[in-house]
């Protein structure tokens, strides 16, 4: 027994020495884990906290810059990143019966159409015909489920493009069209409207189209041709292609946006983007007017000059108050900034290094109006019906934020001119389309001055168009 009980006992012994060998083991493994884990998960706090130190760090060596503008105003430029940016998306709720955008005291708001599909654009006819170009962003089913997730899909019309011209005409001049007929359907995304030389030039998101066309004509059925591709698609909302012609319809003048947001997809994707081309009315003759713009969409001819103005929509994600868009007479020839600077030679960080030369070139803007108010549309008031003030004048319209905490825009706002040159600050002229902190009613995009002194606003996100006339 006493054989028994040492044997029994030495294997205790052998079993417990197993046993904290085994409990050692398992905790050496234990503490080499957590280890392991411990140092993953430090390298990626390392690597998250380097990103946001080196936005930090931008914020906090960045100055704050004033800039003087071509009105003597001046501007903060806030560094980058000084505030966080975020997305705010609004909900367009639409118009209750008997409710309008608020103009100023001596002008009446009255809807001239409705029941449209997206009307963003606006252009008379020498004749006085009215046409109206309905199309919209045509995401792809991956972009609908990632705009339904972060609420995009509240704020525009996201369905397929209606891709066609409607025509409006008041016969009676009672400020209301007595006739409504499709004009031309099967476009691709089109914007920009001209006639000009008896051709109807229409704007497709992949190239200029010509077709034959007579004064009056209610449809377009003769065949057109394609005189000039264009680059398709784009970033947002940076498929619209807009068109002017000169005063002598020499030239045409057609905006096209950049293909993304900051060039972050690589420079060599933005050829003859960012920019305002030139051509013939053959199609001919291309050439870069200027450069630089992120997104012109916009353009007029500022009266009594041969000046072209555009509006630009600014980049995003640096932050709440930067970038401010704005409206600018283009210099032939000029750049502007993008992607390499912006609002004179202020680098952006994202492209830091890559052109210093383009940055020192990059020219001041004239208007600075406000961050993120995607700030698309713009009419000269050439007419004579509206108060002496506004006359010779700018009217911008603002489509209004989502890369900011607070919204902006959602507005059309006015700048003075006096002598072809701006005299202020723009100031707000038609209002009411926010409803509160997170709907707003509409988005005012598209304006056109119209022969009989009033003007039209198109609404299209409620398929609305506004008629403000003064009193």
């Amino acid at each position: 027994m006493a054989i028994n009980r040492v044997h029994t006992y030495k294997h205790g012994i052998s079993a417990v020495k197993l046993l904290i060998q085994l409990t050692m083991k398992v905790k050496l493994i234990g503490l080499l884990g957590w280890s392991l884990i411990t140092l993953l998960a430090a390298c990626e706090n390392k690597e998250k906290g380097n990103t946001k130190s080196e936005k930090e760090a931008i914020a906090d060596t960045a100055r704050t810059d004033t800039v003087a503008t071509a009105i003597n105003q001046e501007v903060t430029l806030p560094a980058p990143y000084a505030s966080e940016s975020v997305k705010k998306f609004s909900n367009v709720i639409g118009w209750t019966q008997g409710k309008t955008p608020v103009a100023p005291v001596g002008f009446t708001v009255t809807k001239f159409a409705d029941g449209l599909r997206n009307p963003r654009w606006i252009y008379q006819a020498p004749n006085g015909d009215i046409f109206v170009v309905e199309s919209n962003t045509e995401p792809d089913l991956k972009e609908k489920a990632a705009a339904k997730l972060s609420g995009k899909a509240k704020s525009q019309n996201l369905n397929k493009s209606a891709n066609r011209i409607t025509l409006l005409r008041d016969t009676n001049h009672d400020g209301k069209p007595e006739q409504q007929t499709v004009f031309m359907g099967g476009l691709n995304q089109p914007l920009g409207m001209l006639v000009l030389n008896n051709f109807f030039y229409v704007a497709n998101t992949d190239g200029l189209m010509q077709y034959p066309y007579q004064s009056g004509q209610t449809r377009l059925t003769a065949p057109g041709k394609k005189i000039l591709e264009l680059p398709a698609g784009g970033y947002n909302n940076h498929w619209t292609r807009n068109i002017v012609a000169n005063a002598d319809s020499s030239k045409i003048y057609i905006s096209v946006g950049s293909g993304s947001n900051v060039a972050e997809h690589g420079i060599e994707h933005e050829k003859r983007r960012a920019a305002i081309l030139e051509i013939n009315p053959d199609g001919t003759g291309e050439r870069i007017f200027a450069s630089g713009l992120r997104n012109p969409v916009g353009m007029d001819w500022a009266p009594g000059s041969n000046t072209l103005w555009t509006a630009v929509n600014e980049r995003d994600e640096l932050g709440d108050d930067l970038v401010p868009d704005y409206a600018t007479a283009v210099q032939e020839g000029g750049f502007y900034g993008w992607p390499y600077a912006y609002f004179g030679p202020n680098e952006d960080p994202r492209r830091k290094g890559e052109r210093p030369d383009l940055v020192k070139k990059t020219l001041i803007p004239d208007v600075p109006l406000g961050s993120h108010t995607a700030s698309l549309g713009l009419a000269f008031y050439d007419q004579k019906a509206f108060p002496e003030k506004y006359r010779n004048g700018a009217f911008i319209g603002q489509h209004g934020s989502w890369n900011r905490s607070r919204f902006s825009g959602y507005k059309v706002v006015f700048i003075p001119f006096r002598n072809g040159r701006p005299a202020g600050k723009p100031e707000d002229f038609l209002t009411g389309f926010i409803a509160n902190e997170a709907d707003v009613h509409g988005r005012p995009v598209g304006i056109t001055v119209l022969q009989d002194g009033s003007m039209l606003v198109a609404d299209d996100a409620s398929n609305t168009i506004w008629r403000v006339s003064a009193k």
